[in-house]
């Protein structure tokens, strides 16, 4: 598909959980910061004259 494995994370949180979710979503955004930006998909922006 294109995109990093990384950068794709499956996690059951209940919303009594609050802990874990912040201990999920700060994994999954050091997982993603690690991998750096989007290589594909990246739409460029037309050069404005």
């Amino acid at each position: 598909m294109g995109i990093e494995p990384e950068r794709i994370h499956f996690s059951w949180v209940s919303s009594a959980e609050a802990g874990k979710f912040v201990e999920v979503v700060t994994e999954v955004t050091e997982a993603v910061k690690k991998v750096g930006p989007l290589k594909y998909f990246i739409k460029k922006r037309p050069e404005v004259a």
